[in-house]
């Protein structure tokens, strides 16, 4: 297919954080885009739906009505299985269904694209970079998986924007594979995890985007496995004060704000999280090859005001040192990164979390209690959730009980909390003084809303 010869698309799902961006993007571009929603309501209109319809991209019910012959291309996630009635109409119409990543893949190869791949950070960093670039004056284009608070800000849903320039910024997702699709000018290459594929698989995938990059491929040289596929230091980054291209040193977290100094120049960003000094670096380094000095990139950085989700504070109590925060932590390693963001802030942290699949669970919960295990302190609880459950045919033969009973079996505080209903209970019986809530976990929409619930009940 060639992007230039589609004019009108449909995408089933709209409303999902991947699908959304995409729609947004084609939209921008004066493609005619529609699309539907399962979570659409005929009595009152999300929010996602209004801003849609504000930029006139329409918004239907997930019926096929929307679907006709004036429609060129259906898109799915890999979560629409074929037996979805709108699938069934666009094979009806013979109207080319494709993926969510052949999308992306199209719109990425026709343009400069800078790519940020990894198991971890990926959001963060790409909006991390996609400030950069604008404040420096580059007018960059973005299509990610998660809001930017300073888009938002705007009345957007904040993970897409049309720039003027000539770089697209983009999120490079490794769990269904399409990461190999993507020829960018651009791409680093944050971690490596076992998170959805074993790491055999994941290092075949990175090696292909590697292969498939035209300028430069950045990589994390604190990571075994990342720096395995490095060719050239001086375009890698560290974390650790390694002798590679940009590194990090004399890092501090006071509250709600870190600072360190890259390259022996200061640097101070409005986030918690050592891990968010990693994504600092990337992003520098990322934006070096994009024609931005260092120096520059620090300067950006101080006016960096995060994005949806991730370590985001949801509202405090200064009197007693009551904070709640919500994150979008999901896999082992980002699960204990926050907690230990989290527990720079308050003496004791109290972290749920909601599994955010049964197949992700049966894959990692061994490891996650383990992490999560290692990082709590006496003080800290950790609370487990029912697993999110999204529809569709999959074997739900585990519960989210196996990760609290592993983590009490290495001698730490751990809860099953079940519903959200018990989980509020439950946490808010445990709130004290000097004490962060954290809420974590992906897919679910309304995890938000359950973050603010409980801090409205503190």
């Amino acid at each position: 297919m060639n992007l230039n010869e589609i004019k009108s698309f449909f995408f089933v799902g709209i409303a999902g954080t991947g699908m959304s961006a995409i729609a947004q993007y084609l939209r921008g571009l004066g493609k005619t885009v529609s699309g539907s929603d399962r979570l659409f309501s005929p009595t009152e209109k999300m929010e996602i739906q209004l801003q849609f319809e504000k930029m006139g991209i329409g918004c239907h019910f997930q019926d096929g009505s929307g679907i006709d012959e004036k429609t060129d291309v259906v898109v799915v996630s890999t979560a629409i299985e074929q037996t979805n009635v709108e699938y069934q109409k666009a094979l009806s119409l013979n109207i080319p269904v494709v993926k969510r990543s052949e999308i992306l893949a199209m719109i990425a190869n026709s343009t400069k694209t800078i790519a940020v791949g990894g198991t971890s950070g990926k959001s963060t960093t790409t909006a991390m970079i996609f400030h950069i670039l604008e404040k420096c004056g580059k007018s960059p284009s973005l299509i990610t998986g998660a809001g930017l608070a300073s888009l938002q800000r705007k009345g957007l849903p904040g993970n897409a924007y049309n720039g003027n320039g000539d770089w697209l910024v983009i999120e490079a997702d490794e769990s269904d594979g399409s990461i190999v699709g993507y020829k960018p000018e651009i791409s680093v290459l944050l971690n490596m995890e076992r998170d959805h594929k074993e790491f055999d698989e994941l290092i075949q995938l990175f090696a292909t985007f590697k292969s498939n990059t035209r300028k430069a491929f950045v990589v994390n040289y604190d990571c075994d496995k990342s720096r395995s596929l490095s060719e050239n230091p001086e375009y890698d980054f560290s974390a650790n004060g390694q002798n590679v291209g940009f590194f990090g040193t004399d890092f501090i977290q006071k509250g709600f704000s870190i600072s360190f100094t890259v390259n022996g120049i200061p640097c101070t960003l409005p986030l918690i999280g050592r891990h968010n000094m990693e994504n600092a670096l990337a992003a520098m380094a990322v934006c070096h090859q994009a024609g931005v000095d260092v120096k520059n990139s620090a300067e950006a950085l101080s006016s960096f005001e995060g994005i949806y989700r991730r370590t985001q504070l949801v509202g405090s109590d200064a009197s007693r040192k009551i904070y709640v925060i919500d994150d979008f932590a999901h896999n082992p390693s980002e699960v204990a990164c926050a907690i230990k963001a989290c527990q720079a802030v308050a003496s004791h942290v109290l972290a749920y979390f909601q599994p955010h699949g049964f197949g992700p669970l049966r894959f990692m919960h061994k490891e996650l209690a383990e992490e999560v295990a290692a990082v709590l302190r006496p003080s800290d609880v950790f609370f487990v959730g029912d697993v999110y459950y999204a529809g569709g045919t999959v074997n739900r033969d585990i519960t989210a009980d196996v990760v609290s009973d592993d983590v009490q079996k290495f001698g730490k505080n751990a809860v099953y909390a079940r519903d959200k209903s018990y989980a509020e209970k439950v946490l808010l019986d445990a709130v004290s003084d000097d004490c962060v809530v954290l809420i974590m976990g992906a897919r679910d929409p309304h995890l938000t809303d359950f973050a603010k619930s409980v801090f409205d009940k503190i």
